[in-house]
Order: structure tokens, then sequence, then C-alpha cells
């Protein structure tokens, strides 16, 4: 299922959400216009290398701290259809979220979402020299905030079987649900024996989790219901 709408009006305009998404495509389109070699030591550079960050690596290509990487590879993406896989969920979730939290909180929910995601990813994989790059750690907090706070609110999803496909409007938590049960699934294939990928599916777990975590804890308290 993938979803394209919710039936979730917020109140002001999503400033913060629109702005992070304006920043992801300014990232993406400066990484486009790269020559490839370039590209590779700028993603080698400001990706976040779990070897590096827990000292078991040097670093070969300058750049920033290993701990500032955290935030920066929150805004870079390996290909178009990764940035846009994440942007629409972004756009779908993350402004009803920012309109519960207010849009300083948001920003710190969002960024946490995002380091929290990388340290679980780096719970996993602490020898890994490969750059994780992409928001899809931080975009997986929103999805657990939503889930808690607006589980039974309606979402449009395009359904795909095979050559079949549809579109209908299903309750929330089934679509999030689904989602977040299919990290795990994912990960149990590769653990079992299954191909492995370049998907940071960890990451996609722990972000949801810190989203749950977090959002009760950024949350004026006058908004809790």
């Amino acid at each position: 299922m993938i979803p394209l709408k919710d039936e979730n009006p917020g109140g002001r305009f999503p400033l913060i959400t629109v702005g992070i998404i304006a920043a992801n495509l300014i990232v993406f389109l400066y990484q486009m216009a790269l020559p490839e070699e370039v590209l590779n030591r700028f993603i080698l550079r400001y990706g976040m290398i779990p070897a590096e960050l827990l000292g078991r690596a040097p670093s070969l290509y300058g750049g920033p701290p290993a701990a500032v990487t955290l935030v920066t590879s929150q805004f870079l993406h390996g290909g178009l259809f990764h940035l846009l896989g994440n942007m629409l969920y972004l756009w779908i979730f993350g402004n009803n979220i920012e309109d519960l939290l207010g849009r300083v909180r948001f920003v710190i929910f969002y960024l946490l979402c995002g380091i929290l995601a990388a340290g679980a990813h780096v719970v996993l994989n602490p020898l890994s020299t490969l750059p994780m790059v992409g928001a899809s750690g931080a975009i997986a907090g929103v999805l657990g905030a939503y889930l808690i706070n607006f589980p039974r609110h309606r979402v449009l999803v395009l359904v795909v079987l095979i050559f079949f496909f549809t579109t209908i409007y299903v309750p929330a938590f089934l679509v999030l649900g689904l989602w977040f049960v299919m990290q795990f699934l994912y990960i149990l294939g590769e653990v079992g024996g299954g191909q492995a990928t370049n998907v940071a599916y960890m990451a996609h777990i722990g972000g949801f989790v810190a989203g749950i975590w977090l959002v009760g804890r950024l949350r004026p308290r006058h908004r809790w219901r």
C-alpha cells in the first residue's frame, strides 16, 4: 500500500515540513550537479559511517566531525526514488505532527528522531564502513508519532497487486502498523540468510520507536488529549 494523502487537515501552514522538503530537494539537486567521483567523496564525507562514528575506522575524506554526520546524513539521498518516497511520506504525515508539536519543537523532534534512528543502525552495524544516508529514519519518527496520535484518521492508499491496482481509504493504524511490521520482516529476511540490501531497516525501526517516545515528551501540555 502506497499512501497518497490523509483526511486530517492541519491548522496553520506547515512551514517546517515544507522547509525540510525544500532543503532535501536543494541538497539532492546539488548532488546531481557533482561529477561522479566528487559525489562519491561528498557522500563519504557527510554520510554517517558507523565505524567512523565509533572511532573504529579513520576518516579518509575529511569533512565534519563524525558526530555531525548524524544530522548531515539526514539530508542526503541515494537516488531520485529514494528522495521522492521519503518526501511523499513527510508531506502526508509531517504537517499534523508539526501542528501538534509547534514549529520549534517539531524541528527538535525531527532531528532527534533522525539521530536516534542512526544510532539504532550503528548498534546493529558497528563495524560498517558504508555511509548511511537519507531522511527515512527521521520520517519514521513522524510515522510513529502519527500512529499514536491519529490512529483512526483515514489515509488514501494505492493498492497494487501485480497488474491490478486501486485506491481505497484505510485507517492510519493499518497503513503505519503494516509499514512497521514490514521493516522487521526485512531485517529477519537478511539475518535469516536472505539477500542483503543497502536499506537501513534498523534505522527505520529505531526512528519509529523514537517518534512514539519523543512526541509525548515534546508535545506542549495544553495539547495533550
